[in-house]
Protein backbone atom coordinates (compact mmCIF):
# COMPACT_ATOMS: atom_id res chain seq x y z
CA UNK A 1 0.00 0.00 0.00
CA UNK A 2 1.06 3.58 -0.49
CA UNK A 3 -0.19 7.14 -0.54
CA UNK A 4 0.94 9.86 -2.93
CA UNK A 5 -0.65 13.18 -3.77
CA UNK A 6 -0.01 16.02 -6.16
CA UNK A 7 -1.39 19.52 -5.58
CA UNK A 8 -1.37 22.04 -8.43
CA UNK A 9 -2.01 25.65 -7.38
CA UNK A 10 -1.52 28.97 -9.12
CA UNK A 11 2.01 29.39 -7.76
CA UNK A 12 3.26 25.90 -8.53
CA UNK A 13 3.21 22.19 -7.77
CA UNK A 14 3.56 20.08 -4.62
CA UNK A 15 4.27 16.34 -4.83
CA UNK A 16 4.28 14.10 -1.73
CA UNK A 17 4.88 10.35 -1.49
CA UNK A 18 5.44 7.87 1.30
CA UNK A 19 8.03 5.10 0.94
CA UNK A 20 6.45 2.01 2.51
CA UNK A 21 6.18 -0.97 0.18
CA UNK A 22 5.22 -3.76 2.58
CA UNK A 23 3.53 -3.77 5.95
CA UNK A 24 3.05 -6.65 8.37
CA UNK A 25 4.06 -7.82 11.79
CA UNK A 26 7.52 -8.79 10.58
CA UNK A 27 7.75 -7.43 7.02
CA UNK A 28 8.18 -3.68 6.59
CA UNK A 29 10.37 -2.18 3.88
CA UNK A 30 10.78 1.12 2.10
CA UNK A 31 11.44 2.23 -1.45
CA UNK A 32 11.47 5.66 -3.05
CA UNK A 33 8.26 6.32 -5.00
CA UNK A 34 8.88 9.93 -6.02
CA UNK A 35 11.17 10.12 -9.05
CA UNK A 36 12.51 13.23 -10.81
CA UNK A 37 13.62 13.81 -14.37
CA UNK A 38 15.27 17.19 -14.82
CA UNK A 39 17.18 19.28 -17.33
CA UNK A 40 18.25 22.31 -15.28
CA UNK A 41 16.59 25.49 -16.48
CA UNK A 42 14.62 23.62 -19.15
CA UNK A 43 12.35 20.99 -17.57
CA UNK A 44 11.38 19.33 -14.33
CA UNK A 45 9.17 16.24 -14.35
CA UNK A 46 8.21 14.32 -11.21
CA UNK A 47 6.57 10.89 -11.08
CA UNK A 48 4.89 9.43 -7.98
CA UNK A 49 4.07 5.73 -8.19
CA UNK A 50 1.59 3.36 -6.62
CA UNK A 51 0.97 -0.31 -7.33
CA UNK A 52 3.11 -3.38 -7.92
CA UNK A 53 6.71 -2.33 -7.29
CA UNK A 54 8.24 -4.48 -10.05
CA UNK A 55 5.80 -3.01 -12.58
CA UNK A 56 6.39 0.60 -11.55
CA UNK A 57 10.17 0.08 -11.65
CA UNK A 58 9.95 -1.37 -15.14
CA UNK A 59 7.72 1.43 -16.41
CA UNK A 60 9.98 4.17 -15.05
CA UNK A 61 13.09 2.44 -16.43
CA UNK A 62 11.56 2.12 -19.90
CA UNK A 63 10.26 5.70 -19.86
CA UNK A 64 13.76 6.87 -18.89
CA UNK A 65 15.47 4.88 -21.65
CA UNK A 66 12.93 5.93 -24.27
CA UNK A 67 9.83 4.61 -26.01
CA UNK A 68 9.17 4.48 -29.72
CA UNK A 69 6.65 6.99 -31.05
CA UNK A 70 4.21 4.88 -33.11
CA UNK A 71 3.56 7.78 -35.52
CA UNK A 72 7.18 8.71 -36.30
CA UNK A 73 9.12 5.60 -35.28
CA UNK A 74 11.52 7.82 -33.35
CA UNK A 75 12.70 6.97 -29.85
CA UNK A 76 11.31 9.54 -27.39
CA UNK A 77 12.53 10.10 -23.85
CA UNK A 78 11.40 12.29 -20.98
CA UNK A 79 14.43 14.46 -21.66
CA UNK A 80 13.21 15.45 -25.12
CA UNK A 81 9.40 15.38 -24.81
CA UNK A 82 8.26 18.77 -26.19
CA UNK A 83 5.53 19.30 -23.58
CA UNK A 84 3.95 17.68 -20.52
CA UNK A 85 1.10 16.14 -22.50
CA UNK A 86 3.60 14.31 -24.72
CA UNK A 87 5.53 13.26 -21.59
CA UNK A 88 2.33 11.74 -20.17
CA UNK A 89 1.68 9.97 -23.48
CA UNK A 90 5.23 8.58 -23.44
CA UNK A 91 4.77 7.16 -19.94
CA UNK A 92 1.42 5.71 -21.01
CA UNK A 93 3.18 3.90 -23.87
CA UNK A 94 5.79 2.64 -21.39
CA UNK A 95 2.98 1.18 -19.25
CA UNK A 96 1.49 -0.60 -22.26
CA UNK A 97 4.93 -1.89 -23.29
CA UNK A 98 5.51 -3.42 -19.85
CA UNK A 99 2.05 -5.00 -19.98
CA UNK A 100 2.84 -6.49 -23.39
CA UNK A 101 6.12 -7.94 -22.07
CA UNK A 102 5.05 -9.08 -18.62
CA UNK A 103 1.25 -9.37 -18.78
CA UNK A 104 1.00 -13.04 -19.76
CA UNK A 105 3.46 -14.17 -17.08
CA UNK A 106 1.67 -12.08 -14.45
CA UNK A 107 -1.66 -13.59 -15.47
CA UNK A 108 -0.26 -17.12 -15.14
CA UNK A 109 0.99 -16.25 -11.66
CA UNK A 110 -2.40 -14.69 -10.79
CA UNK A 111 -0.77 -11.30 -10.19
CA UNK A 112 -2.81 -8.31 -11.26
CA UNK A 113 -1.23 -5.58 -13.36
CA UNK A 114 -1.58 -2.79 -10.81
CA UNK A 115 -0.02 0.61 -11.38
CA UNK A 116 -1.14 4.20 -10.98
CA UNK A 117 1.16 7.17 -11.51
CA UNK A 118 1.07 10.89 -10.87
CA UNK A 119 3.09 12.81 -13.45
CA UNK A 120 3.61 16.49 -12.81
CA UNK A 121 5.96 19.27 -13.75
CA UNK A 122 6.76 21.83 -16.39
CA UNK A 123 8.72 21.99 -19.64
CA UNK A 124 9.90 25.36 -20.91
CA UNK A 125 7.37 26.77 -23.35
CA UNK A 126 4.51 24.74 -21.82
CA UNK A 127 2.31 25.38 -18.80
CA UNK A 128 2.70 23.46 -15.56
CA UNK A 129 0.51 20.33 -15.57
CA UNK A 130 -0.37 17.33 -13.45
CA UNK A 131 -1.71 13.99 -14.74
CA UNK A 132 -2.87 10.68 -13.28
CA UNK A 133 -2.04 7.60 -15.38
CA UNK A 134 -3.83 4.27 -15.06
CA UNK A 135 -2.87 0.66 -15.78
CA UNK A 136 -4.15 0.90 -19.36
CA UNK A 137 -1.81 3.82 -20.06
CA UNK A 138 -4.68 6.30 -20.28
CA UNK A 139 -4.73 9.40 -18.11
CA UNK A 140 -6.68 12.33 -16.72
CA UNK A 141 -5.46 15.86 -16.01
CA UNK A 142 -5.71 17.95 -12.86
CA UNK A 143 -7.81 21.11 -13.29
CA UNK A 144 -8.30 24.37 -11.42
CA UNK A 145 -11.70 23.13 -10.23
CA UNK A 146 -10.11 20.02 -8.70
CA UNK A 147 -6.50 21.07 -8.01
CA UNK A 148 -5.17 17.81 -6.59
CA UNK A 149 -4.81 14.16 -7.54
CA UNK A 150 -4.09 11.13 -5.32
CA UNK A 151 -2.96 7.55 -5.83
CA UNK A 152 -2.85 4.63 -3.43
CA UNK A 153 -4.62 4.73 -0.06
CA UNK A 154 -6.28 8.08 -0.66
CA UNK A 155 -9.54 7.93 1.29
CA UNK A 156 -8.17 9.08 4.66
CA UNK A 157 -6.39 12.14 3.29
CA UNK A 158 -8.95 13.23 0.70
CA UNK A 159 -11.44 14.99 3.04
CA UNK A 160 -8.70 17.34 4.25
CA UNK A 161 -7.70 18.25 0.70
CA UNK A 162 -11.35 18.63 -0.31
CA UNK A 163 -12.01 21.10 2.49
CA UNK A 164 -8.79 23.09 2.51
CA UNK A 165 -7.20 23.23 -0.97
CA UNK A 166 -8.16 25.48 -3.86
CA UNK A 167 -6.27 26.66 -6.92
CA UNK A 168 -5.64 29.98 -5.11
CA UNK A 169 -4.03 28.31 -2.08
CA UNK A 170 -0.52 29.54 -1.24
CA UNK A 171 2.17 27.13 -2.43
CA UNK A 172 3.55 26.40 1.04
CA UNK A 173 0.07 26.20 2.54
CA UNK A 174 -0.56 23.51 -0.09
CA UNK A 175 2.52 21.68 1.16
CA UNK A 176 1.34 21.98 4.76
CA UNK A 177 -2.15 20.70 3.94
CA UNK A 178 -0.66 17.86 1.91
CA UNK A 179 1.49 16.83 4.88
CA UNK A 180 -1.59 16.89 7.16
CA UNK A 181 -3.30 14.68 4.59
CA UNK A 182 -0.32 12.31 4.68
CA UNK A 183 -0.27 12.25 8.49
CA UNK A 184 -3.99 11.45 8.63
CA UNK A 185 -3.44 8.58 6.21
CA UNK A 186 -0.50 7.17 8.19
CA UNK A 187 -2.52 7.27 11.41
CA UNK A 188 -5.31 5.22 9.86
CA UNK A 189 -3.35 2.75 7.70
CA UNK A 190 -0.17 0.90 8.64
CA UNK A 191 0.49 0.29 4.95
CA UNK A 192 1.52 3.94 4.58
CA UNK A 193 4.63 5.13 6.39
CA UNK A 194 7.80 7.16 6.63
CA UNK A 195 10.08 8.40 5.26
CA UNK A 196 8.08 10.91 3.20
CA UNK A 197 9.50 12.48 0.05
CA UNK A 198 8.36 15.98 -0.92
CA UNK A 199 8.87 18.22 -3.93
CA UNK A 200 7.93 21.88 -4.28
CA UNK A 201 8.22 23.29 -7.79
CA UNK A 202 7.43 26.96 -8.40
CA UNK A 203 5.82 27.83 -11.71
CA UNK A 204 8.35 28.68 -14.48
CA UNK A 205 11.32 27.87 -12.22
CA UNK A 206 12.18 24.55 -13.96
CA UNK A 207 14.08 23.45 -10.84
CA UNK A 208 12.90 22.25 -7.41
CA UNK A 209 12.50 24.85 -4.70
CA UNK A 210 12.26 21.98 -2.19
CA UNK A 211 13.40 18.39 -2.70
CA UNK A 212 13.42 16.87 0.76
CA UNK A 213 12.93 13.62 2.68
CA UNK A 214 11.07 13.73 6.00
CA UNK A 215 11.94 11.00 8.51
CA UNK A 216 10.81 10.27 12.05
CA UNK A 217 13.30 12.77 13.49
CA UNK A 218 11.94 15.72 11.50
CA UNK A 219 11.03 18.43 14.04
CA UNK A 220 8.58 20.30 11.80
CA UNK A 221 6.57 17.20 10.93
CA UNK A 222 6.40 16.12 14.58
CA UNK A 223 5.14 19.57 15.50
CA UNK A 224 2.61 19.53 12.64
CA UNK A 225 1.22 16.18 13.84
CA UNK A 226 0.85 17.40 17.42
CA UNK A 227 -0.69 20.74 16.44
CA UNK A 228 -3.19 19.07 14.08
CA UNK A 229 -4.28 16.58 16.73
CA UNK A 230 -4.68 19.39 19.30
CA UNK A 231 -6.62 21.53 16.82
CA UNK A 232 -9.03 18.67 16.07
CA UNK A 233 -9.64 18.07 19.78
CA UNK A 234 -10.22 21.79 20.39
CA UNK A 235 -12.58 22.01 17.40
CA UNK A 236 -14.84 19.16 18.47
CA UNK A 237 -14.92 20.43 22.05
CA UNK A 238 -15.94 23.90 20.83
CA UNK A 239 -18.86 22.56 18.79
CA UNK A 240 -22.12 22.34 20.84
CA UNK A 241 -23.31 18.88 21.78
CA UNK A 242 -26.02 17.42 19.49
CA UNK A 243 -29.56 18.35 20.61
CA UNK A 244 -30.75 14.75 20.42
CA UNK A 245 -31.52 12.07 22.98
CA UNK A 246 -32.28 12.05 26.68
CA UNK A 247 -31.04 15.04 28.63
CA UNK A 248 -30.05 17.03 25.56
CA UNK A 249 -32.45 19.88 26.33
CA UNK A 250 -33.72 18.94 29.75
CA UNK A 251 -36.78 17.22 28.26
CA UNK A 252 -37.60 13.57 27.73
Amino acid sequence: MTYCCGILVSEGLVMIADTRTNAGLDDISTFRKLHHFAVPGERMISIASAGNLSITQSVIAIASAGVENPETGALETLSDAPNMFRAAQLIGRAIRKVRAIEGEALDRADISFKITLLVGGQIRGDRMRLFMLYAAGNFIECTQDAPFLQVGEHKYGKPILDRAVSYATDLYDALKIGLISMDSTMRSNLGVGMPIDILVLRRDAHAPEVDHRIDASDAYFRDLRERWSSALRAAHIAIPRPPYGLGASGET
